[in-house]
């Protein structure tokens, strides 16, 4: 199991979305996603990272993915965003046995929810208007073949995350997993921070999370 040291870090005191990115990608955590665990089936791997921060209110992330053959269908929020150029952040409370997943593609467009497990889930649908989403996209070709590098940036308040009002996110130890996925991209791929021993693909695994440790 991989761990992670996650600084704190005043990024709302930023006014500018490129300035919080600069901030959290010169002083976050990085993670690299490079696990490609189901390599017979699926074996595309991309260079995927994510900076993570946090201020003791919101935690902050920072995917960046180069040369992908990107998918971009899914605009509504709860759509199957798994299906498109796609990052993931799974996490789950010490203690508790429910998980919440937030998956994001490369649109913005979010799926939020509480699990009990795969199939019994609650949508996070009060608190979606507080999760800020940002992401960019730069087009290129590798000989005459198009791909783009792209990022998302999310900041996901600790209410959604299972946190009360009276905690702070400042010493919290939170399991978790960072996902790249695109089902139905042109090279469909599962990969993730920490690696996942099962025949097929599956992220809703806490089984397999590895550990934040937020400073």
């Amino acid at each position: 199991m991989k761990n992670l040291h996650v600084p704190s870090q005043h990024i709302s005191h930023y006014e500018t979305v490129s300035d919080k990115m600069k901030l959290l990608l010169e002083a976050g955590a990085e993670a690299v996603i490079d696990k490609v665990n189901w390599k017979e089936q699926f074996p595309k791997s991309l260079p995927v990272t994510v900076h993570v921060a946090h201020d003791g209110e919101r935690i902050y992330l920072c995917y960046n993915t180069r040369g992908e053959a990107v998918r971009a269908v899914n605009t509504e929020d709860f759509g199957s965003v798994w299906q498109d150029s796609c990052v993931e952040f799974f996490m789950q409370r010490e203690g508790e046995k429910t998980y919440r997943n937030f998956e994001c593609n490369i649109l913005g467009a979010l799926l939020a929810a509480k699990h009990e497990t795969r199939e019994i889930a609650e949508h996070l649908t009060e608190e979606m208007p507080a999760i800020y989403r940002h992401s960019t996209i730069h087009h290129r070709y590798e000989g005459d073949r198009q791909v783009s590098d792209w990022s998302l940036y999310l900041e996901i308040p600790k209410k959604t995350m299972g946190f009360a009002a009276y905690e702070t996110l400042s010493g919290q130890k939170i399991r978790a997993n960072f996902y790249k996925c695109g089902d139905e991209t042109p090279e469909p791929h599962y990969i993730s921070w920490n690696p996942i021993n099962l025949p097929s693909p599956d992220f809703h695994v806490p089984q397999f999370f590895g550990l934040l440790e937020l400073e």
